[in-house]
């Protein structure tokens, strides 16, 4: 497509002209076939070139092979009000938006790349044991969190925290993390900094991570909680969606309940689920903690 050529021809006063194509010369309907095998973000980008790649970017069934097939789903799910002309295009870059539902304890978004969906749930939408006693957990404001807020543990004996969400994913195989870090973090003189003096007792016994879906599904992992002062995503295990057509109910379970000891000095932000090949990208980030399983 980059190489070129030019006609040349003598006019009737014996003056010689040539005309050399551009990609400006292809038809929209070529442009919108080739482009239609690019990710989105690159489609953006070469919407730029000129009016032909332009027009071809908006085109419908170049963007409805990037939604997932249950995107209308999706929409009644996750978005409060959808313009009745609004293109596929539109739609797409709708979901991509982190779109907060469930009276704000859950969001979910497309990932711009791939259109994988994730899934985000605070912990002010999970069931933790004793969030009500500030002796044991406080809700604590923060930018590190999506939410705004995270649950801080300061010492108990019986952990445990569970949740639960039902929603249409798209088929394929989906992660489950829970977002942790041990330590208090905080602003001071503009750096970031980490009070780790509450945390003590992970190290004694592992955490139990468990998964049930409504489909018969399950999984279950241990690991120890490590590494004072980072935000890591713990692996709790992994899920199939085959029916597009009907939501899944997943369950998940966090749970360290040997009474011998406290523990303490660990932060909570989220269930996150992500599409399982995601895992890659938390690992070459350095946010990926692995469970072993059980």
């Amino acid at each position: 497509m980059g190489a070129s050529f030019s006609l040349s021809f003598t006019d009737q006063d014996g003056f010689s002209s040539s005309s050399s194509p551009s990609l400006g010369d292809l038809p929209e309907s070529c442009v919108a076939s080739i482009i239609g095998y690019l990710d989105p973000p690159q489609i953006c980008k070469l919407a730029k070139l000129n009016r032909a790649f332009r027009a071809a970017s908006w085109a419908d069934f170049v963007w409805e092979s990037k939604l997932p097939p249950n995107y209308e789903t999706l929409v009644g799910e996750v978005l409060s009000f959808v313009p009745e002309k609004l293109g596929k295009r539109g739609i797409y870059t709708r979901l991509c938006r982190v779109n907060t539902f469930d009276g704000g304890t859950k969001k979910i978004w497309l990932d711009k790349s791939t259109g994988g969906v994730c899934m985000s749930i605070s912990s002010k939408g999970l069931q933790i044991t004793g969030i009500d006693d500030r002796r044991y957990w406080n809700h604590i404001p923060t930018e590190e969190s999506r939410f705004g807020s995270i649950a801080y543990l300061q010492q108990i004996w019986w952990f445990e925290v569970d949740g639960e969400v039902e929603f249409p994913f798209p088929p394929g195989t989906y992660s489950v993390f829970f977002r942790l870090q041990l330590g208090r973090a905080a602003r001071r003189f503009g750096r970031r900094i980490c009070n780790s003096e509450h945390v003590h007792g992970w190290d004694i016994k592992p955490v139990r991570f468990q998964l049930w879906t409504s489909d018969g599904q399950y999984a279950t992992s241990q690991c120890t909680v490590s590494d004072p002062g980072e935000w890591f995503h713990y692996h709790v295990g992994d899920f199939n969606v085959e029916n597009s057509n009907s939501s899944t109910r997943i369950k998940i379970s966090m749970t360290q309940i040997d009474c011998t000891h406290t523990k303490g000095g660990l932060c909570l932000d989220s269930v996150v689920i992500y599409p399982s090949k995601f895992r890659e990208r938390l690992k070459q980030r350095g946010y990926l903690k692995c469970a072993k399983p059980m």
